[in-house]
Protein backbone atom coordinates (compact mmCIF):
# COMPACT_ATOMS: atom_id res chain seq x y z
CA UNK A 1 0.00 0.00 0.00
CA UNK A 2 1.39 3.42 -0.92
CA UNK A 3 1.53 6.34 1.47
CA UNK A 4 -0.49 9.39 0.49
CA UNK A 5 -0.08 12.97 1.61
CA UNK A 6 -3.13 12.70 3.82
CA UNK A 7 -1.74 9.66 5.65
CA UNK A 8 1.30 11.44 7.06
CA UNK A 9 0.99 12.15 10.81
CA UNK A 10 2.48 15.66 10.79
CA UNK A 11 1.34 18.39 8.42
CA UNK A 12 3.66 18.11 5.41
CA UNK A 13 3.07 21.75 4.49
CA UNK A 14 4.48 22.88 7.83
CA UNK A 15 7.00 20.09 8.46
CA UNK A 16 9.54 19.58 5.68
CA UNK A 17 10.92 16.40 7.28
CA UNK A 18 7.44 14.89 7.45
CA UNK A 19 6.94 15.77 3.79
CA UNK A 20 10.22 14.09 2.84
CA UNK A 21 9.46 10.92 4.81
CA UNK A 22 5.97 10.52 3.38
CA UNK A 23 7.11 11.31 -0.15
CA UNK A 24 10.01 8.86 0.04
CA UNK A 25 7.67 6.06 1.13
CA UNK A 26 5.25 6.86 -1.67
CA UNK A 27 7.94 6.95 -4.37
CA UNK A 28 9.08 3.42 -3.45
CA UNK A 29 5.70 2.03 -4.54
CA UNK A 30 5.68 -0.54 -7.39
CA UNK A 31 2.92 1.46 -9.06
CA UNK A 32 5.59 3.98 -10.14
CA UNK A 33 7.96 1.37 -11.61
CA UNK A 34 6.78 2.12 -15.14
CA UNK A 35 8.76 5.37 -14.98
CA UNK A 36 12.01 3.90 -13.61
CA UNK A 37 14.77 3.43 -16.15
CA UNK A 38 12.47 4.12 -19.05
CA UNK A 39 13.92 5.43 -22.31
CA UNK A 40 11.80 7.43 -24.77
CA UNK A 41 12.78 7.56 -28.45
CA UNK A 42 11.31 11.05 -28.96
CA UNK A 43 11.00 14.24 -26.95
CA UNK A 44 7.27 14.24 -27.55
CA UNK A 45 6.85 10.74 -26.12
CA UNK A 46 9.02 11.59 -23.12
CA UNK A 47 7.26 14.79 -22.12
CA UNK A 48 3.79 13.29 -22.45
CA UNK A 49 4.85 10.30 -20.35
CA UNK A 50 6.29 12.71 -17.78
CA UNK A 51 2.95 14.50 -17.78
CA UNK A 52 1.41 11.19 -16.75
CA UNK A 53 3.94 11.00 -13.90
CA UNK A 54 2.85 14.46 -12.76
CA UNK A 55 -0.74 13.23 -12.79
CA UNK A 56 0.23 10.25 -10.62
CA UNK A 57 2.05 12.50 -8.15
CA UNK A 58 -0.89 14.90 -8.11
CA UNK A 59 -3.35 12.11 -7.40
CA UNK A 60 -1.56 11.42 -4.12
CA UNK A 61 -0.98 15.14 -3.47
CA UNK A 62 2.81 15.13 -3.44
CA UNK A 63 3.58 17.62 -6.20
CA UNK A 64 0.99 20.05 -4.86
CA UNK A 65 3.14 20.96 -1.88
CA UNK A 66 5.18 24.10 -2.40
CA UNK A 67 2.35 25.87 -4.23
CA UNK A 68 -0.47 28.05 -2.79
CA UNK A 69 -3.91 26.56 -2.30
CA UNK A 70 -5.49 29.23 -4.53
CA UNK A 71 -3.54 27.81 -7.47
CA UNK A 72 -4.21 24.15 -6.76
CA UNK A 73 -1.45 23.57 -4.22
CA UNK A 74 -1.39 22.40 -0.62
CA UNK A 75 0.86 25.06 0.89
CA UNK A 76 4.52 24.98 1.73
CA UNK A 77 7.25 26.76 -0.21
CA UNK A 78 10.08 26.37 -2.70
CA UNK A 79 11.93 24.00 -0.35
CA UNK A 80 9.14 21.43 -0.71
CA UNK A 81 9.64 21.48 -4.44
CA UNK A 82 13.39 21.07 -4.01
CA UNK A 83 12.76 18.00 -1.82
CA UNK A 84 10.40 16.59 -4.46
CA UNK A 85 13.12 16.69 -7.14
CA UNK A 86 15.68 15.21 -4.76
CA UNK A 87 13.46 12.32 -3.78
CA UNK A 88 12.38 11.56 -7.33
CA UNK A 89 16.02 11.14 -8.35
CA UNK A 90 16.83 9.17 -5.22
CA UNK A 91 14.01 6.76 -6.11
CA UNK A 92 15.33 6.26 -9.65
CA UNK A 93 12.50 8.31 -11.14
CA UNK A 94 12.87 11.16 -13.64
CA UNK A 95 12.31 14.77 -12.74
CA UNK A 96 9.38 15.38 -15.11
CA UNK A 97 10.37 17.55 -18.05
CA UNK A 98 7.40 19.93 -17.58
CA UNK A 99 8.80 20.88 -14.16
CA UNK A 100 11.56 22.86 -15.87
CA UNK A 101 9.15 25.51 -17.16
CA UNK A 102 6.86 25.10 -14.17
CA UNK A 103 9.63 26.32 -11.88
CA UNK A 104 10.62 29.09 -14.27
CA UNK A 105 7.23 30.52 -15.20
CA UNK A 106 4.76 29.74 -12.39
CA UNK A 107 6.42 31.97 -9.73
CA UNK A 108 6.17 34.95 -12.09
CA UNK A 109 2.47 34.30 -12.68
CA UNK A 110 1.81 33.93 -8.96
CA UNK A 111 3.34 37.32 -8.29
CA UNK A 112 2.34 39.37 -11.33
CA UNK A 113 -0.80 37.63 -12.65
CA UNK A 114 -2.41 35.65 -9.80
CA UNK A 115 -5.69 35.26 -11.71
CA UNK A 116 -3.85 33.47 -14.52
CA UNK A 117 -2.01 31.33 -11.98
CA UNK A 118 -5.25 30.36 -10.28
CA UNK A 119 -6.87 29.50 -13.62
CA UNK A 120 -4.09 27.49 -15.25
CA UNK A 121 -1.55 26.32 -12.67
CA UNK A 122 -3.86 23.54 -11.35
CA UNK A 123 -3.93 22.04 -14.86
CA UNK A 124 -0.14 22.17 -14.99
CA UNK A 125 0.21 20.40 -11.65
CA UNK A 126 -2.16 17.69 -12.88
CA UNK A 127 0.04 17.13 -15.94
CA UNK A 128 -2.79 18.14 -18.26
CA UNK A 129 -0.79 20.93 -19.86
CA UNK A 130 2.60 22.65 -19.70
CA UNK A 131 3.95 25.91 -20.99
CA UNK A 132 6.84 27.11 -23.12
CA UNK A 133 9.04 30.16 -22.63
CA UNK A 134 9.26 32.50 -25.63
CA UNK A 135 12.19 34.85 -25.03
CA UNK A 136 14.98 34.43 -27.59
CA UNK A 137 14.68 35.65 -31.18
CA UNK A 138 16.92 35.25 -34.24
CA UNK A 139 18.75 38.51 -33.46
CA UNK A 140 18.11 38.68 -29.73
CA UNK A 141 19.43 35.79 -27.68
CA UNK A 142 21.45 36.93 -24.69
CA UNK A 143 20.46 40.57 -25.35
CA UNK A 144 16.75 40.42 -24.55
CA UNK A 145 16.47 44.21 -24.63
CA UNK A 146 16.82 43.93 -28.43
CA UNK A 147 13.61 41.88 -28.85
CA UNK A 148 11.50 42.80 -31.88
CA UNK A 149 8.46 40.49 -31.61
CA UNK A 150 5.75 43.14 -31.34
CA UNK A 151 2.40 43.42 -29.57
CA UNK A 152 0.11 46.42 -30.09
CA UNK A 153 -3.27 47.23 -28.61
CA UNK A 154 -6.17 47.42 -31.06
CA UNK A 155 -8.89 48.43 -28.59
CA UNK A 156 -9.99 44.88 -27.74
CA UNK A 157 -6.86 42.75 -27.54
CA UNK A 158 -3.13 42.69 -28.13
CA UNK A 159 -2.09 41.80 -31.66
CA UNK A 160 1.20 39.88 -31.64
CA UNK A 161 3.47 39.60 -34.68
CA UNK A 162 6.99 38.29 -34.92
CA UNK A 163 9.10 35.26 -34.22
CA UNK A 164 10.62 33.35 -31.30
CA UNK A 165 13.52 30.94 -31.51
CA UNK A 166 14.96 28.18 -29.28
CA UNK A 167 11.65 27.94 -27.42
CA UNK A 168 11.87 25.31 -24.69
CA UNK A 169 8.87 22.92 -24.82
CA UNK A 170 7.57 24.95 -27.75
CA UNK A 171 6.71 21.86 -29.78
CA UNK A 172 4.36 20.37 -27.17
CA UNK A 173 3.27 23.26 -24.91
CA UNK A 174 -0.35 24.34 -24.57
CA UNK A 175 0.63 27.95 -23.85
CA UNK A 176 3.64 30.19 -24.33
CA UNK A 177 4.76 32.88 -21.92
CA UNK A 178 6.40 35.42 -24.21
CA UNK A 179 8.38 38.60 -23.78
CA UNK A 180 7.19 41.02 -26.48
CA UNK A 181 7.81 44.62 -27.44
CA UNK A 182 4.95 47.01 -26.65
CA UNK A 183 7.11 50.16 -26.74
CA UNK A 184 9.32 51.63 -29.42
CA UNK A 185 12.44 49.78 -30.60
CA UNK A 186 14.52 52.49 -28.92
CA UNK A 187 12.85 51.85 -25.57
CA UNK A 188 14.96 48.71 -25.11
CA UNK A 189 14.03 46.93 -21.86
CA UNK A 190 11.64 49.73 -20.84
CA UNK A 191 9.27 48.85 -23.68
CA UNK A 192 8.80 45.12 -23.07
CA UNK A 193 5.74 43.27 -21.77
CA UNK A 194 5.11 39.68 -20.72
CA UNK A 195 2.06 37.91 -22.12
CA UNK A 196 0.59 34.39 -22.19
CA UNK A 197 -0.45 33.07 -25.63
CA UNK A 198 -2.40 29.89 -26.35
CA UNK A 199 -0.62 27.86 -29.04
CA UNK A 200 -3.94 26.98 -30.72
CA UNK A 201 -4.72 30.67 -31.32
CA UNK A 202 -5.21 31.56 -35.01
CA UNK A 203 -1.96 32.86 -36.45
CA UNK A 204 0.42 30.77 -34.31
CA UNK A 205 2.73 28.43 -36.24
CA UNK A 206 5.27 26.16 -34.57
CA UNK A 207 8.23 24.42 -36.17
CA UNK A 208 10.09 21.90 -33.97
CA UNK A 209 13.88 22.19 -33.94
CA UNK A 210 15.86 18.98 -33.72
CA UNK A 211 19.20 19.26 -31.96
CA UNK A 212 22.22 17.15 -32.91
CA UNK A 213 20.75 14.09 -31.17
CA UNK A 214 17.81 14.17 -33.56
CA UNK A 215 15.36 15.00 -30.74
CA UNK A 216 12.97 17.96 -31.01
CA UNK A 217 14.06 19.65 -27.79
CA UNK A 218 13.29 23.19 -28.99
CA UNK A 219 11.01 25.00 -31.41
CA UNK A 220 10.71 28.06 -33.60
CA UNK A 221 7.42 29.95 -33.19
CA UNK A 222 5.83 32.42 -35.59
CA UNK A 223 3.06 34.89 -34.69
CA UNK A 224 1.02 36.33 -37.56
CA UNK A 225 -1.32 38.98 -36.11
CA UNK A 226 -2.31 36.76 -33.19
CA UNK A 227 -5.09 38.27 -31.05
CA UNK A 228 -4.45 37.86 -27.30
CA UNK A 229 -6.89 39.08 -24.62
CA UNK A 230 -5.65 41.83 -22.32
CA UNK A 231 -6.31 39.49 -19.39
CA UNK A 232 -3.28 37.45 -20.52
CA UNK A 233 -0.87 40.28 -19.73
CA UNK A 234 1.52 39.31 -16.93
CA UNK A 235 2.25 42.45 -14.94
CA UNK A 236 1.69 45.91 -16.36
CA UNK A 237 2.25 46.94 -19.97
CA UNK A 238 5.91 47.86 -20.57
CA UNK A 239 6.83 46.27 -17.22
CA UNK A 240 7.92 42.97 -18.72
CA UNK A 241 11.56 43.48 -17.80
CA UNK A 242 10.69 43.45 -14.09
CA UNK A 243 8.71 40.23 -14.63
CA UNK A 244 11.64 38.70 -16.52
CA UNK A 245 14.11 39.62 -13.77
CA UNK A 246 11.86 38.01 -11.16
CA UNK A 247 11.52 34.94 -13.36
CA UNK A 248 15.28 34.67 -13.88
CA UNK A 249 15.82 34.13 -10.14
CA UNK A 250 13.90 30.87 -10.36
CA UNK A 251 15.35 29.87 -13.73
CA UNK A 252 18.86 30.15 -12.29
CA UNK A 253 18.14 28.56 -8.90
CA UNK A 254 15.61 25.76 -9.26
CA UNK A 255 16.85 24.61 -12.66
CA UNK A 256 20.31 24.22 -11.14
CA UNK A 257 18.84 22.25 -8.21
CA UNK A 258 16.77 20.01 -10.50
CA UNK A 259 19.78 19.37 -12.72
CA UNK A 260 22.00 18.56 -9.74
CA UNK A 261 19.42 16.05 -8.48
CA UNK A 262 19.31 14.39 -11.90
CA UNK A 263 23.13 14.43 -12.12
CA UNK A 264 23.38 12.53 -8.84
CA UNK A 265 21.06 9.84 -10.22
CA UNK A 266 23.07 9.65 -13.43
CA UNK A 267 26.34 9.39 -11.48
CA UNK A 268 24.94 6.40 -9.60
CA UNK A 269 23.83 4.82 -12.86
CA UNK A 270 27.22 5.46 -14.45
CA UNK A 271 28.96 3.91 -11.45
CA UNK A 272 26.76 0.81 -11.53
CA UNK A 273 27.01 0.34 -15.29
CA UNK A 274 30.77 0.93 -15.29
CA UNK A 275 31.17 -1.76 -12.60
CA UNK A 276 30.11 -4.36 -15.18
CA UNK A 277 32.90 -3.43 -17.61
CA UNK A 278 36.13 -5.43 -17.85
CA UNK A 279 38.32 -2.35 -17.98
CA UNK A 280 37.96 1.34 -17.29
CA UNK A 281 39.99 4.09 -18.97
CA UNK A 282 42.85 5.55 -16.97
CA UNK A 283 41.71 8.14 -14.47
CA UNK A 284 38.02 7.22 -14.71
CA UNK A 285 37.57 6.68 -10.97
CA UNK A 286 39.31 9.97 -10.20
CA UNK A 287 37.13 11.80 -12.74
CA UNK A 288 34.01 10.23 -11.24
CA UNK A 289 35.04 11.61 -7.85
CA UNK A 290 35.73 15.03 -9.34
CA UNK A 291 32.34 15.06 -11.03
CA UNK A 292 30.65 14.14 -7.77
CA UNK A 293 32.52 16.96 -6.02
CA UNK A 294 31.34 19.37 -8.71
CA UNK A 295 27.73 18.29 -8.11
CA UNK A 296 28.11 18.77 -4.36
CA UNK A 297 29.55 22.25 -4.97
CA UNK A 298 26.61 23.10 -7.22
CA UNK A 299 24.12 21.86 -4.63
CA UNK A 300 25.80 23.83 -1.83
CA UNK A 301 25.64 26.98 -3.89
CA UNK A 302 22.08 26.52 -5.15
CA UNK A 303 20.86 25.49 -1.67
CA UNK A 304 21.81 28.96 -0.43
CA UNK A 305 19.86 30.49 -3.32
CA UNK A 306 16.80 28.36 -2.51
CA UNK A 307 16.90 29.31 1.17
CA UNK A 308 16.89 32.98 0.20
CA UNK A 309 13.91 32.48 -2.10
CA UNK A 310 12.04 30.58 0.62
CA UNK A 311 12.68 33.51 2.97
CA UNK A 312 11.18 35.92 0.46
CA UNK A 313 14.51 37.53 -0.37
CA UNK A 314 15.47 38.65 -3.86
CA UNK A 315 18.26 36.80 -5.59
CA UNK A 316 20.61 39.03 -7.53
CA UNK A 317 23.39 38.59 -10.07
CA UNK A 318 25.27 36.20 -7.78
CA UNK A 319 22.89 33.46 -9.01
CA UNK A 320 24.97 33.43 -12.18
CA UNK A 321 27.42 31.29 -10.20
CA UNK A 322 24.79 28.53 -10.16
CA UNK A 323 24.56 28.61 -13.95
CA UNK A 324 28.35 28.47 -14.44
CA UNK A 325 28.70 25.54 -12.02
CA UNK A 326 25.82 23.70 -13.68
CA UNK A 327 27.48 23.83 -17.09
CA UNK A 328 30.66 22.37 -15.59
CA UNK A 329 28.71 19.50 -14.01
CA UNK A 330 26.75 18.55 -17.11
CA UNK A 331 29.68 18.68 -19.53
CA UNK A 332 31.99 16.82 -17.14
CA UNK A 333 29.48 14.06 -16.36
CA UNK A 334 28.53 13.21 -19.91
CA UNK A 335 32.07 13.50 -21.24
CA UNK A 336 33.04 10.98 -18.58
CA UNK A 337 30.25 8.62 -19.68
CA UNK A 338 31.45 8.89 -23.28
CA UNK A 339 34.98 7.94 -22.27
CA UNK A 340 33.97 5.16 -19.87
CA UNK A 341 31.75 3.32 -22.36
CA UNK A 342 34.06 3.84 -25.34
CA UNK A 343 32.85 2.32 -28.64
CA UNK A 344 29.58 1.17 -27.07
CA UNK A 345 28.74 4.81 -26.36
CA UNK A 346 28.87 5.51 -30.09
CA UNK A 347 27.60 2.28 -31.59
CA UNK A 348 25.35 0.41 -29.14
CA UNK A 349 21.61 0.45 -29.82
CA UNK A 350 20.71 -0.38 -26.21
CA UNK A 351 18.33 1.99 -24.43
CA UNK A 352 21.03 2.81 -21.86
CA UNK A 353 23.53 3.94 -24.49
CA UNK A 354 20.91 5.79 -26.51
CA UNK A 355 20.01 7.76 -23.39
CA UNK A 356 23.65 8.51 -22.57
CA UNK A 357 24.19 9.72 -26.14
CA UNK A 358 21.08 11.92 -26.06
CA UNK A 359 22.18 13.45 -22.75
CA UNK A 360 25.70 14.01 -24.09
CA UNK A 361 24.39 15.89 -27.11
CA UNK A 362 22.09 18.02 -24.96
CA UNK A 363 24.95 18.82 -22.56
CA UNK A 364 26.77 20.55 -25.44
CA UNK A 365 24.33 23.44 -24.98
CA UNK A 366 24.97 23.76 -21.25
CA UNK A 367 27.16 26.84 -21.70
CA UNK A 368 24.58 28.52 -23.96
CA UNK A 369 21.01 27.77 -22.87
CA UNK A 370 19.54 30.19 -20.35
CA UNK A 371 22.35 32.69 -20.88
CA UNK A 372 25.81 31.90 -22.17
CA UNK A 373 28.68 31.16 -19.79
CA UNK A 374 30.52 34.21 -21.12
CA UNK A 375 27.57 36.46 -20.24
CA UNK A 376 27.28 34.88 -16.78
CA UNK A 377 30.97 35.43 -16.06
CA UNK A 378 30.70 39.03 -17.24
CA UNK A 379 27.76 39.58 -14.87
CA UNK A 380 29.78 38.12 -11.99
CA UNK A 381 32.82 40.21 -12.85
CA UNK A 382 30.89 43.47 -13.22
CA UNK A 383 28.07 43.19 -10.68
CA UNK A 384 29.41 40.84 -7.98
CA UNK A 385 33.19 41.18 -7.94
CA UNK A 386 33.29 44.79 -9.14
CA UNK A 387 36.26 44.11 -11.40
CA UNK A 388 37.43 46.90 -13.70
CA UNK A 389 36.19 46.67 -17.28
CA UNK A 390 38.61 45.75 -20.01
CA UNK A 391 40.08 48.72 -21.78
CA UNK A 392 40.07 48.73 -25.56
CA UNK A 393 43.46 49.03 -27.22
Amino acid sequence: MTTTAGAVGADPAADLDAYRRGLRAHLAAPSLDRWRGRFHPTTEARIHDHGALLAALHGAGWNRYGWPESAGGLGGDVLHRAVLYDELSRAGLPVPDPCLMLETLAPALLRFAPDLADAYLPRYLRGEEWWGQGFSEPEAGSDLAALRCRAHWDGESYIVSGQKLWTTHGATASRLVCLVRTGTPESRHRGLSMIMIDVDSPGVAIRPIAIASGLNELAEVFFDDVAVPASRLIGAENDGWAVAMHLMQFERSMYAWQSAAVALRRIRELRDQAATLDKLPDGAVRRLGETYADVVSLRARSADTLRRLAAGQSVGPEASVDKVLLARVEIGLFDLARDVFGPAFLLSSSDEMREWRADWWFSRSATILGGSAEVQRTILADQVLGLPREQSA
